[in-house]
């Protein structure tokens, strides 16, 4: 009875196993490739999953046959193998040809993938000829800087689809790692170097997924690092050089256009604006850059992009997100300030 309880166990683990494989969406999937990179990872873990798995069948194979065709059936010694050169060559040669199965495609795209020259070749104009965003990790949200185009946002990294699109990763405080699981692996956040890398995003993928890829970090920062998501929204090359010309074209901050929208915007120049920019300059801020915040999708990272949410993070942070430094910053705001100061924000818009 005992056996056969842990082999029904067994078989339920199996089959829920098999069913949570499925349950991967494919904006954050690492088993829903949307990139080069992403696929050439993925063809990495197929191949060491085929080998495993091989070995696995083989081994048991010669096993049951060993048990089952060789069951001793009288006091006779079977002959012994021991010393056997031929034996000892074959045991020893297949790993070693097992390991250059893998190990030669591996270091291939490992070279291949850490290949960055290209963000290193300036033009005439001082700039490089692809897209470069350097990518700061803060408590708990992240920065983007685009020093090609001159702008800066945070929270929603916007790249064009169909081509390598470079990194500079770099931490403002603790350790953090930058993970886009649909388009690569992750890479850390350091605060004494910056780490490099490229990533694409194709356009078919991306189609399938409305354009919103969702990040996040992957290295524990502090008891909100569950909750420093961010977005991608990769759009054609087209749209990302329209959309980051009409970024870069604005020399002030998007202006209120109701009475409420008004009032909120001399309430943020009031209390927010020492930590959080409205226009798309200037990199290093002490909170995240709000200029395109009506744009978003989301709220704090994670959060539907309501007003209602809005008002609540603004009211009490620290519910959404334990340990974030705007709530040692942030004064009290009675309910029509917060109301007033929604309006402003859900107004910053660059997008039509």
């Amino acid at each position: 009875m005992k056996r056969l309880a842990k082999g029904r166990l067994l078989f339920m683990l199996a089959v829920t196993t098999l069913f949570l494989a499925g349950c991967g969406e494919p904006f954050i999937s690492t088993l829903q490739p949307a990139g080069e990179v992403a696929q050439t990872q993925y063809d990495l873990m197929l191949l060491s999953t085929f080998i495993m798995v091989g070995v696995i069948i083989v081994v048991t194979v010669i096993f049951l046959i060993v048990l089952f065709k060789f069951r001793r059936k009288d006091d006779k010694i079977p002959k012994q193998v021991e010393g056997s050169h031929k034996l000892e060559i074959i045991w020893t040669v297949i790993p070693i040809l097992l390991l250059l199965v893998l190990a030669v495609p591996t270091v291939a795209a490992t070279f291949d993938l850490a290949d960055v020259s290209p963000m290193e070749e300036k033009n005439e104009e001082g700039k490089t000829d692809v897209t470069v965003v350097n990518v700061k990790a803060n408590l708990y949200w992240w920065e983007f800087e685009y020093p090609n185009q001159g702008i800066v946002t945070s929270q929603e990294l916007v790249v064009p689809t169909d081509e390598k699109v470079y990194f500079n990763l770099l931490s403002t405080d603790v350790k953090h790692s930058f993970w886009i699981p649909a388009a690569g692996g992750k890479l850390d956040t350091n605060t004494e170097n910056t780490n490099k890398f490229w990533l694409e995003f194709n356009s078919e993928k991306a189609d399938e997924v409305g354009n919103i890829f969702y990040g996040k970090c992957a290295e524990l920062c502090g008891p909100s690092h569950a909750l420093m998501d961010f977005k991608v929204k990769a759009i054609s090359k087209d749209d990302f050089n329209a959309w980051a010309e009409d970024l870069a074209s604005m020399e002030e901050a998007a202006q209120p256009e109701t009475a409420s929208a008004e009032q909120g915007q001399e309430i943020f120049n009031q209390s927010c604006i020492g930590c959080h920019a409205v226009t798309p300059t200037g990199a290093n801020a002490v909170g995240p850059n709000l200029t395109t915040f009506g744009d978003r999708t989301h709220i704090a990272g994670y959060l539907e992009h309501t007003e209602e949410n809005l008002k609540a993070w603004i009211k009490d942070p620290e519910e959404f997100k334990p340990g974030n430094k705007m709530t040692d910053q942030y004064g009290n705001l009675s309910d029509e300030e917060i109301d007033a100061l929604t309006d402003y924000l859900m107004g910053l818009k660059v997008e039509d």
